[in-house]
């Protein structure tokens, strides 16, 4: 009977070990001279000294908890430059702060169980010391489907102990993928049962590698066994999601650190309470803001951890408060009152912050206290406390005070951005003095600063309180001329259209808007052009808005609902008919393109209902123009409400359709058993605008100029199956692979066909993030590459759809 002992791996040199015969063909490899001899080295490796196990931390520096501060601005809560050595631009980068040497310290006194293995020189059978010794050298070097086949030949004689072996190797030489892929398949054999102590090790390494999904798909692991993870595991876990430069790590990570203590009872390190915090507080304080319950938690934990806490986090406590749209006035005083117990002095960022703060409430006092404390403190004043002045005495029908204001940054040669002519042209037109926001506006557009699109929208509304139509109307062909398409912009134009009776302009922009993708209609739009249509006795097109709004299942305003009920009395038995849920040709496109890009479907258990998840990233300026239409054209499809907690209307960038057996088709052919896949007939579906939002929404435009499109799911069949299809087409493509993710790539000449095929279907506002560079822009294209990909040549989609 083996008996296991506990023990510290050992750090192995190259094994000169010979490989096994044929693997296949003999159950029982044969004892030769080179196995035994290959025997005898492994047993004398396993009589060297032992060394340590665990392995170094890559090194990344941390948020200190005592020698760094934050610097408030417009894009976030960062280190100030002079208080540190290092460049602003790199201290950016949250995953860069994470431990430092005592972090490291931290780190090898987290708890984690030992790891048992067996020592080969234990084992009574010679052939099974050679095999493993064979494959701990072999496995490595493989890809994941090759080790797969070479450990299903082993079948016959590999067991758990075996196994376990093999996977510890591997972490021991720092080949993590091929140790977890090695525990992967020992989980799917009948001998298999759970070692906590094997995937508590696994997934650390995982983790301290940068593999944060591998981890916590290990971590998961753990709690479907019933385990709670270990602390090492939380902590790690924790780390490696802030190191990872992807949109929602930063919320993963909130996640495992709340179950960290929630779930394990654990009282997490100093480092990782600062290391979160730090991440919490990077983004610009319009994202920040919505982690301020994350950021009290942490400052809880650290007061009952009896921690020390540093300065920067009252701070950024203070900075989170003061971007919220209800002021929490007595949260803020504690903050401050405990700073003054503590005897730290306030900042001018925290100064600029209560400002902030008690200019949303009309607080003069306060509001004025905080701004001679920043006088004193001595130095150049920020442009936001002129504008926290500037807000607070408009907020108190003081105005003029705010034009004051202004004036006096002129006099004082303080740098005027765009932000501040922002907010005094908005105070001045809520007067409205129309001849001086004039003269804002003018002087604005001369300085050649931008965006200005905040500006004519407050210049606009100006106008259409006054029923200055005319005006307004010059000033939309100004803006857009100098701005990109908005909707605002045109639903403020299309008020004016029908307010001063020119129903049929009105209409025409009503129809441009609904046409054009970048621009789109909503509820308030479709509201205004009907209130137009019954008003002017124009109850047809009335019943036309009407079906368009019950298909969008737009709201429809009470003013207007009696009316309509009378008008449809009188042509319909039925009032409100029930829509049948179907997308139409031009939904079932965009739909496609997207989830070739990677966008996700959830199916209920039974597989009959279907969800499908939209998701943007943040960072992206094609993706913030993109959800913006998307959220538009499947409206009907979405749970509702959609548009972000403060209330100012803003969608979000994540929003979910509602569970329907309508979808069940794409489900069938990009998911299986919940994994993403590409369809066996997608050469049928690959239409211009499929290729279009498929481009939009997973490619991008490398800064050389070259197309490249993400692929995930499907295998490298798949990917090549694709490109055999662009290339019947006349487009050249190259694939490369990274981790799961396919990369498409068109270069040169290439890039500009496939541009010129999909550019008709790109939106309008991202192009200029999209479109290619080259002398072949100038060129026309290849006759019949359009026609090609034209999905009608092909067979269309099932009826089903």
């Amino acid at each position: 009977m083996l008996q296991p002992r506990s023990l510290e791996l050992v750090s192995l040199p190259a094994l000169p070990i010979v490989p096994a015969p044929s693997l296949r063909r003999c159950r029982r490899p044969p004892m030769r001279a080179a196995a035994f001899n290959a025997a005898v080295s492994f047993r004398a490796a396993l009589r060297r000294p032992v060394v340590s196990f665990s392995l170094p931390f890559p090194p990344v520096r941390a948020f200190s908890s005592t020698a760094e501060s934050l610097q408030l601005n417009k894009e976030g809560y960062e280190p100030q430059q002079e208080m540190g050595s290092e460049n602003l631009g790199e201290r950016r980068r949250v995953e860069g702060w994470i431990l430092d040497a005592s972090g490291e310290k931290e780190m090898r006194a987290l708890s984690s169980p030992s790891l048992e293995v067996i020592e080969l020189e234990e084992l009574p059978e010679q052939w099974r010391r050679s095999r493993i010794a064979w494959l701990c050298k072999e496995l490595p070097a493989h890809k994941p489907a090759t080790i797969i086949r070479v450990l299903n030949a082993q079948r016959k004689w590999i067991r758990q102990p075996d196994a376990t072996y093999i996977v510890a190797h591997c972490m021991r030489i720092r080949e993590y993928e091929a140790g977890f892929r090695v525990y992967k398949w020992m989980v799917q054999q009948h001998w298999f049962h759970f070692d906590f102590a094997l995937a508590t090790k696994l997934a650390d390494h995982l983790g301290k590698d940068r593999k944060f999904a591998k981890c916590r798909e290990m971590f998961d692991a753990i709690i479907t066994q019933g385990r709670v993870p270990s602390e090492s595991t939380f902590h790690i876990l924790t780390v490696a999601y802030l190191s990872a430069p992807v949109q929602g790590c930063l919320d993963e990570a909130c996640t495992i650190y709340n179950r960290m203590i929630q779930l394990g009872g654990y009282r997490p390190r100093l480092s990782l309470h600062n290391s979160l915090f730090r991440a919490l507080v990077s983004k610009p304080g319009g994202l920040s803001r919505h982690y301020l319950k994350q950021a009290e938690f942490i400052y809880h934990q650290l007061v009952t951890s009896e921690f020390e806490v540093h300065k920067d986090i009252s701070a950024g406590l203070i900075w989170l408060h003061s971007y919220q749209d209800d002021i929490d006035r007595e949260r803020i005083a504690s903050l401050r009152e405990e700073m003054r117990h503590a005897g730290i002095e306030e900042s001018r960022d925290v100064l600029v912050s209560i400002m902030r703060a008690f200019s949303k409430g009309g607080d003069v006092d306060e509001t004025e206290r905080a701004w001679l404390k920043l006088i004193e403190s001595g130095g150049s004043l920020p442009f936001q406390a002129f504008v926290y002045r500037m807000e607070l005495y408009a907020k108190i029908s003081e105005p003029m005070k705010s034009l004051e204001i202004f004036k006096g940054m002129k006099e004082q040669g303080i740098p005027i951005n765009v932000a501040v002519y922002n907010t005094i042209i908005e105070v001045m037109s809520e007067v409205p003095e129309v001849e001086l926001v004039e003269e804002l506006v003018d002087e604005l557009i001369n300085s050649g600063m931008k965006p200005l699109t905040s500006a004519f929208l407050d210049l606009m509304k100006m106008y259409l309180n006054l029923g200055m139509h005319d005006k307004l109307e010059v000033a939309f062909s100004n803006c857009i001329g100098k701005c990109r398409p908005n909707r605002s912009i045109y639903h403020i134009y299309l008020k004016s259209l029908v307010r001063n009776g020119n129903l049929e302009k009105a209409e025409a922009i009503f129809n441009e808007m609904h046409m054009n993708a970048t621009i789109g209609t909503n509820a308030q739009s479709c509201n205004t052009i009907l209130g137009g249509y019954l008003s002017s006795g124009e109850f047809v097109k009335a019943e036309k808005i009407y079906d368009l709004m019950c298909q969008k299942k737009y709201e429809i305003e009470p003013q207007y609902m009696e009316k309509l009920d009378y008008i449809l009395s009188l042509n319909r038995k039925v009032i409100k008919r029930p829509v049948s849920m179907k997308l139409d040709k031009q939904q079932r496109e965009i739909l496609m393109g997207l989830l070739i890009g990677g966008l996700r479907i959830q199916s209920d258990e039974e597989r009959r209902n279907h969800a499908i998840h939209f998701e943007f990233n943040e960072n992206s300026n094609v993706h913030s123009l993109l959800k913006i239409h998307i959220h538009e054209r499947f409206f009907e499809w979405l749970k509702s409400p959609n548009v972000s907690a403060n209330g100012d209307n803003e969608i979000t960038n994540r929003f979910s359709t509602i569970a329907h057996t309508y979808f069940g088709f794409f489900a069938d052919q990009f998911s299986l058993k919940g994994r993403p896949m590409i369809p066996k007939l997608i050469h049928r579906w690959l239409s211009p605008r499929v290729l279009a939002y498929w481009y939009m929404y997973g490619g991008l435009r490398t800064s050389s100029g070259d197309i490249l499109l993400k692929l995930k799911g499907g295998n490298r069949e798949d990917v090549e199956r694709i490109a055999k299809i662009f290339q019947a087409k006349s487009l050249t493509c190259r694939v490369k692979r990274k981790g799961k993710v396919f990369w498409i790539g068109f270069q040169g000449e290439n890039a500009v066909w496939f541009w010129k095929l999909t550019e008709p279907y790109i939106l309008d506002n991202v192009k200029d993030f999209l479109t290619p560079e080259g002398d072949a822009m100038m060129t026309e294209p290849q006759e019949g590459l359009f026609t090609n990909f034209d999905s009608e040549s092909d067979t269309e989609e099932p009826s089903s759809l």
